[in-house]
């Protein structure tokens, strides 16, 4: 499992442990099935609406995404770019293609066949630029499913807390305390739930893919860099120290929140995957 992911659940459900346990006479009062299937159905309901069936069932699958702890291949890619580039400078096609075929990133894979199969290097780049924009667009979609989902839940939470209250001023006629206050539960229940759900589940979740859209991006455009670099028949040395600031160059600036002033103190070799 993704530890920061773990950490986020185990931190959650410690929250919520704490506040229902000192600030609850009863914490059973606070499940409340009636009020979270108002939430849960209603936010799907209004997503199923919004947008097409099969990308509404994607959404486990991106939950699962979410849960796995994803590992980026940088300096895998490197080293076999690196590899190929030295065998394609020695004019060893044989040895390429047989290389090639042990490439497990398809966009690596289909930039070096793209390369001994001769394309120009605009064509290439042109290429191989649509696919990081096409994969750009298709993840941003995927999150942003996440980001609607959070803020159909909190509306429906008011949803359960207008019945809620539709139901109360009924029952104040009649003076029964019980169905009154059960009223009351539901209605303030409801938005507990909704505010719950967007911002513990459906906005982290949104987060958590965009973030992974922006490192799988920055892969594709290092490795661009690197088929680039083999069109041109650049020293596979060069290549590989290239690659390896392109990808420190971008840690550093995530890390220092593109601060120029405070990433040009750091030692560059120190940066190195």
């Amino acid at each position: 499992m993704n530890p920061s992911t773990l950490i986020g659940m185990l931190a959650s459900i410690a929250l919520l442990a704490v506040v229902l346990v000192f600030s609850a006479e009863d914490p059973a009062l606070f499940i409340d099935p009636p009020s979270l299937g108002i939430v849960l159905v209603g936010t799907l309901a209004a997503t199923f609406i919004s947008y097409p069936l099969g990308e509404v069932l994607r959404v486990f699958s991106l939950i699962g995404t979410v849960m796995r702890n994803e590992r980026l291949y940088t300096e895998d890619d490197i080293e076999e770019l690196v590899k190929i580039s030295r065998l394609w400078m020695g004019g060893d096609l044989r040895a390429v293609e047989k290389e090639l075929g042990q490439i497990n990133n398809p966009f690596l894979r289909t930039g070096v066949q793209l390369v001994i199969d001769m394309t120009p290097e605009e064509d290439i780049l042109e290429l191989l630029q649509w696919r990081i924009s096409r994969l750009r667009a298709k993840e941003h979609a995927e999150a942003q499913l996440f980001r609607v989902m959070a803020s159909y839940a909190p509306a429906f939470g008011m949803l359960g807390t207008l019945v809620g209250l539709v139901n109360l001023m009924f029952l104040l006629g009649d003076g029964d305390m019980t169905a009154i206050g059960r009223q009351m539960a539901v209605a303030l229940m409801t938005t507990l739930y909704g505010v719950l759900l967007a911002n513990l589940v459906f906005k982290p979740v949104a987060v958590k893919l965009e973030r992974r859209t922006e490192q799988r991006v920055v892969l594709m455009n290092m490795v661009l860099q690197g088929i680039s670099m083999m069109c041109n028949k650049r020293n596979p040395g060069l290549m590989r120290e290239t690659l390896n600031s392109f990808v420190a160059q971008y840690r550093d600036e995530i890390r220092d929140g593109g601060g120029e002033s405070r990433a040009s103190e750091r030692d560059d070799g120190g940066a190195r995957q």
